[in-house]
């Protein structure tokens, strides 16, 4: 390899490693100051085209973050003045030849959190929240998105699209919310979290790419974002313990264990070990919230030899409190039939019939209770019934291997 090759490769890497590492960054700040997403994604692209070329024949600047985030910057200006002049706004022409009159920045401000609560704001709808986190703060390209949530890629490309639309056109501000609003809205980002994370908890990696680990990433940003926010501690230890039972969901054959009949010896300790002191730490600061509680029902099925059924039932009480749905519900009458036998946990399942009708995991509860008390034909009716809603081939094994156990 000649000097020259091996120079250029080595740019390659270095600017590869400093938008893997600071690219939700230098996004953010570009964000918040410009207020539009897509013109921060643009200029944040051709300053990394411009630094492939200026690091080259330069060398590498004493800080490339701070020299990507000044050449988009001006980029950016260069943009808005075309379109002020073109408005004949003065005003606006002042204010850009302000902005670009800035020094080069030593220090890189993190504005991740403004970018993440303007990603998951309520106006936007659920799934193009969670496009908009991967997209800005993860780095994930459009087609990897696309990919994970088994979408096509123009598809979700015009999600994206259509959402910063929304953001630039319903001035959603780019601000951490006040005290008010916070609990709420903090929700809002953890379910996105989350629901990243369920995803490929679900699905899998796709394409090489892992939505858990993505989701994790995700919730240890926010924490060090956010010191000593127990929901977001919740959040992060609930992601860690589930994620801790990754080795030991399936069988040889492919098949999802259930929890209770899962080897403990798979579990990764280390991620427990993470996990277990957080769910403690964050019930400690006397704030309860829906993460919490969750984080604490995983916690109870991962302490000790088995899980605490009599524990797990109080927690789901607890928690349909904060979350009246139909799965909570559902969740609480598995707890119930365990702690307290099949016949109360079928009682329980019983109003939940019309809204869960959809819903696999409604008549795979309803199937093995069924099983339980001894009414085997309505165990084989709900176990048909919960393979020909399984959209998952291990889950789908699972439920089969159930149902022959009946047949035999």
């Amino acid at each position: 390899m000649t000097h020259a090759a091996s120079r250029a490769a080595a740019i390659t890497a270095e600017l590869t490693r400093v938008m893997r590492a600071d690219r939700g960054r230098l996004l953010s700040v570009l964000t918040v100051q410009f207020r539009n997403v897509s013109l921060a994604e643009d200029v944040l692209q051709e300053a990394m085209m411009s630094a492939l070329t200026h690091w080259g024949r330069t060398g590498l600047p004493a800080s490339p973050q701070g020299w990507l985030l000044q050449v988009a910057r001006r980029k950016a200006i260069d943009r808005l003045r075309q379109t002020a002049r073109a408005t004949r706004n003065t005003a606006e022409l002042v204010l850009l030849a302000a902005e670009e009159a800035e020094p080069e920045p030593d220090m890189i401000p993190d504005e991740r959190l403004r970018l993440i609560f303007a990603c998951c704001h309520p106006a936007l709808e659920p799934k193009s929240r969670v496009a908009m986190t991967l997209r800005t703060l993860g780095g994930l390209s459009t087609t990897a998105i696309a990919a994970a949530f088994l979408d096509a890629e123009a598809t979700m490309g015009q999600r994206l699209s259509r959402a910063k639309a929304k953001i630039a056109a319903a001035g959603i501000p780019f601000v951490v919310p006040g005290p008010e609003d916070w609990p709420e809205r903090l929700n809002s980002v953890l379910t996105v979290v989350y629901l990243i994370f369920t995803t490929g908890y679900a699905n899998g990696a796709v394409q090489g790419l892992d939505l858990c680990e993505e989701a994790l990433f995700l919730a240890r940003l926010l924490a060090q974002l956010r010191p000593g926010d127990p929901e977001i501690e919740a959040c992060l230890a609930l992601i860690l313990l589930t994620h801790a039972r990754k080795d030991a969901r399936q069988s040889a054959q492919g098949a999802t264990i259930a929890l209770m009949d899962q080897d403990r010896g798979l579990w990764d300790a280390d991620l427990m070990a993470q996990g277990l002191p957080l769910v403690e730490q964050a019930l400690r600061r006397g704030r309860p919230g829906p993460f919490q509680i969750k984080a604490a029902i995983a916690a109870c099925h991962m302490q000790g030899p088995g899980s605490d059924w009599a524990q797990i039932a109080r927690l789901y009480t607890a928690l349909l409190r904060f979350e009246p749905t139909p799965v909570v519900a559902l969740n609480h009458a598995v707890a119930l039939a365990e702690s307290l036998g099949p016949e109360v946990g079928l009682r329980a399942l019983q109003p939940l019939a019309d809204s869960l009708q959809e819903y696999q995991p409604f008549h795979a509860a309803r199937a093995d209770l069924s099983a339980r008390t001894g009414n085997i034909d309505q165990a084989l009716a709900a176990y048909g019934r919960a393979m020909n809603l399984s959209s998952n081939a291990a889950d789908t094994a699972f439920l089969r291997q159930r149902m022959n156990r009946l047949l035999t």
